[in-house]
């Protein structure tokens, strides 16, 4: 077995959870809230194993009783009974190798000994959603016990991806130039790169931006690179690719990039011309949607329903290893989290630095934005979303 530290972070939460036998519910700092929790009933785990030669899907509950046994979903057969003391032992070893793991993807052979004694034979439990761990807790406040799917982001190694960056991810603006004016964007594209490199600080884009200001022009939003991104998120709210739009423009301008300082500038400039008058907050709550739905479910090039994929809500792993759990009960907390802790950050342009304001065929993520060009006798600028957790 290998993986990168998210990969096996998702090992860790097993192994953690099945020790404990509950899940701690966080504020909005990540500090556990005293006497809150999920108490723990089983993980369900659904893997894809070849049996002569055929892909055949297994299913197998770890049961929390005493001892952890491990039972055939198809079949309701008993399989084994692990030690609750094992989980503890190989969590804590398994976190201790993961503080000093080198590397994009490594194997621990003693983990992997133990996962496979378990029944465990991949990393990545089988999944064709967002939740990446299922479990079934005993939920205090109705008294049922519902099987919930949890989203898994680590701070163990680098910063975990909210909303993943492609080429659909372009928002792009068309500049608009005053009449029967003539514009050398290549020539913008040039130098802006020259002068990023003296500078030793990639600010092409910014410098791109601030030319086209200084000329008088103005910049328009257009639309969203992938039609099925600008829908989901009109979905959510019609205004919002407008919103983010604005967002997106200002990361690119002025070099801010928190997800807070962003909305403080877009809540004095009030792009969309709010009545603030009331002091609604309306960009706030409408960036915390898009923040939760994306953490939740909402993926970029997937047609999104409004159903989350990750029904009980994400698991984030601390540098301490402690887990901080986000459930639907405390959902303010899960968005000041989410508000407070993520950034935008800007992807490789895939600009070929020998021919300005084209893209570099060999680059491996052809995100093709950052520079000016012309379509059908207009100007246009791709500007890349992708938002980290800190």
């Amino acid at each position: 077995m290998k993986g990168n530290i998210g990969d096996w972070s998702e090992v860790y939460v097993f192994l953690k959870l099945l020790s404990e036998g509950k899940l701690n519910a966080a504020d909005s700092n990540l500090n556990a809230i005293p006497n809150v929790y999920y108490p723990i009933i089983k993980i369900i785990r659904e893997e894809v194993t070849k049996v002569n030669s055929k892909k055949v899907l297994t299913q197998r509950e770890f049961s929390i009783n005493g001892d952890i046994k491990i039972i055939d979903g198809s079949t309701n057969v008993h399989l084994l009974t692990i030690p609750i003391a094992d989980f503890f032992q190989k969590s804590k070893e398994l976190l201790d190798d993961l503080k000093i793991a080198k590397g994009l993807s490594f194997s621990f052979p003693a983990i992997e000994t133990f996962l496979n004694s378990i029944d465990v034979k991949s990393l990545k439990a089988k999944s064709s959603d967002k939740a990446d761990i299922r479990v079934v807790v005993h939920d205090l406040h109705t008294g049922l016990k519902p099987k919930l799917g949890f989203s898994i982001k680590s701070l163990l190694g680098g910063k975990s991806t909210l909303f993943n960056a492609g080429a659909g991810t372009n928002f792009i603006f068309k500049i608009i130039k005053p009449s029967n004016t003539t514009l050398d964007f290549q020539k913008i594209n040039t130098d802006s790169l020259k002068q990023s490199k003296i500078k030793k600080k990639d600010r092409k884009i910014s410098l791109r931006l601030d030319a086209i200001e200084n000329l008088k022009f103005e910049f328009q939003f257009h639309k969203i690179q992938s039609n099925n991104l600008q829908l989901n998120l009109v979905l959510i709210d019609s205004q919002l690719p407008d919103i983010l739009a604005s967002l997106v423009y200002n990361y690119y301008k002025t070099g801010k990039s928190k997800v807070k300082e962003l909305l403080d500038e877009i809540n004095q400039q009030n792009p969309m011309k709010f009545d603030q008058s009331k002091e609604h907050p309306f960009y706030d709550y409408k960036i915390k949607n898009f923040l939760t739905e994306s953490a939740l479910g909402m993926t970029p090039e997937e047609v999104w329903n409004g159903v989350y994929d990750a029904t009980g809500g994400i698991i984030i792993v601390k540098k301490s290893g402690d887990l901080a759990c986000y459930h639907i009960y405390n959902k303010n907390e899960f968005q000041e989290y989410l508000m407070n802790n993520t950034f935008l950050e800007q992807p490789a342009t895939s600009e070929d630095d020998n021919n300005p304001g084209f893209p570099d065929r060999l680059k491996k993520k052809p995100f093709k934005f950052g520079w000016i060009y012309e379509e059908n006798g207009e100007l246009y600028i791709k500007l890349n979303l992708q938002i980290r957790f800190k």
